[in-house]
């Protein structure tokens, strides 16, 4: 099932190799969909508002873990592409490695802070108990996230696309189960839905690394290559930490939003946390093409080839914009009808004028979304680090700018506009650096 996209119309390698990503995308984000949905409902608003209120610090922590699987990961697109089974071995066995000495140190770090964090954001006090109860159970089954980002990262590094979506599918069906059981049977409020979101992971991720084992010994790294390289260990650290951080970056931009939000109150935060459950589901395809696009820009780099890669960012952006005006128009139609699978009764007017506001700002923004993800990873594939780590700066400025400003004046509509302003700078930023530094790359190469 390995995919060479080094050969052939990069239009249609990109869909073929995007399909099983967005599938996959949105059942990894069905994870805290479920777990939103079926806490709104069982348990409460509060509750609901409670896991909503952590979203963000999921996004920070679980965020840098995928953004740096991802960047270990690159290396070994760039050696599959290029033929390097030797050193495609070692690149796995080295970030094995990374990932498990990250884990470690995050797990550590997430739970000991955890609470200080909490107070920082300004947790509303009804709901900073069942918070923390959520948030230290997701921190404490990190390595769970790391064995199936890592294990899945590298399948998509060869161009295996499908394979971790099988095992996503199987785990997200594990996860509404045990939401249910634990939720509606066991009575564990935020603790049965945290428990059920990191054994699903465990079991993906399990399941991953058993078929790489059994069916793709091009990926066995052997014992030899299970420790750290020096030259590979600077080079995916190198890749994975700008990453990483990038996503951090972006997370600490929407603890900012988070932080004014919760000035609001919990209907506010419960409203905010729905739409944007429904928002991400739409927007899974952005990020899809992003890991696509990481994918292939990652190959054509291995074998010196820039003109496929811009053939193939191009062909990316028309997708993307055709999309992005799709789903903005969708997002709203269809919002009144999903909030009230998260809400029902007395506070389902309330949450959904709340939602309607968050929607209608965002929607028309989705195509310069779309583009972060596009470019920012067609850099990354190419091994740029410092363009994509700053586009992350730029969209927490301009976020924490206007979400002060919200802040001060008690305004949701604000709060939302900082995610629109936020996706604008950084769209604009990126598509700027892609055509410098592809112009740099194209002109090196000329020179020889």
């Amino acid at each position: 099932m390995e995919l060479d996209m080094t050969k052939g119309k990069p239009v249609s390698l990109i869909i073929k190799f995007i399909v099983p990503v967005v599938l996959g995308c949105l059942f990894q984000q069905l994870y805290n969909t479920v777990d939103t949905i079926i806490v709104g409902r069982f348990v409460g608003v509060e509750a609901l508002a409670a896991v909503g209120s952590t979203g963000t610090i999921m996004f920070l922590i679980l965020g840098f873990v995928s953004g740096l699987t991802t960047g270990f990961t690159v290396l070994t697109a760039q050696r599959f592409g290029a033929g390097d089974e030797k050193g495609l071995k070692r690149s796995v066995g080295n970030g094995a490695v990374l990932s498990f000495l990250v884990s470690v140190i995050m797990t550590i770090f997430s739970i000991v802070f955890m609470k200080k964090l909490l107070i920082l954001m300004n947790t509303p006090e009804d709901i900073f108990e069942q918070a923390y109860t959520y948030i230290v159970i997701i921190c404490a089954g990190i390595i769970c996230n790391v064995v199936y980002n890592m294990s899945a990262s590298v399948l998509r590094a060869i161009g295996n696309s499908k394979i971790p979506l099988y095992f996503l599918l199987v785990s997200v069906v594990i996860n509404c189960i045990c939401d249910l059981v634990f939720i509606i049977n066991f009575h564990m409020g935020v603790a049965g839905a945290a428990y059920a979101t990191i054994l699903a992971q465990g079991i993906s991720g399990a399941l991953c690394l058993y078929y790489i084992w059994k069916k793709i010994p091009i990926l066995h790294p052997g014992r030899e290559n299970l420790r750290l390289h020096p030259k590979d260990t600077t080079v995916q650290l190198g890749i994975g930490i700008p990453m990483a951080l990038q996503f951090s970056i972006t997370a600490i931009g929407t603890i900012m939003v988070q932080a004014a939000l919760n000035l609001l109150g919990s209907v506010a935060v419960a409203a905010y946390t729905a739409a944007g459950k429904v928002e991400q589901l739409i927007d899974q395809p952005f990020f899809a093409m992003g890991t696509t696009m990481a994918t292939y820009a990652a190959q054509n780099t291995g074998i010196g080839d820039l003109k496929r890669v811009r053939e193939g960012s191009r062909a990316a952006m028309l997708l993307t914009v055709v999309y992005g005006i799709l789903a903005g128009v969708a997002a709203i139609f269809v919002m009144p009808y999903a909030i009230r699978l998260f809400v029902s009764g007395t506070d389902l007017t309330g949450v959904t004028e709340y939602a309607m506001i968050y929607v209608k700002i965002v929607a028309p923004f989705f195509i310069p979304l779309g583009a972060i993800f596009i470019y920012r990873n067609v850099l990354q594939g190419e091994g740029y680090a410092l363009a994509p780590t700053f586009a992350g700066v730029v969209e927490l400025v301009a976020r924490t700018v206007v979400a002060f400003i919200a802040a001060h004046f008690m305004s949701f509509s604000g709060i939302c506009i900082a995610n629109a302003a936020a996706w604008v700078a950084a769209g604009v930023y990126l598509y700027i650096a892609y055509e410098v530094l592809m112009r740099k790359a194209e002109r090196r190469q000329k020179t020889g």
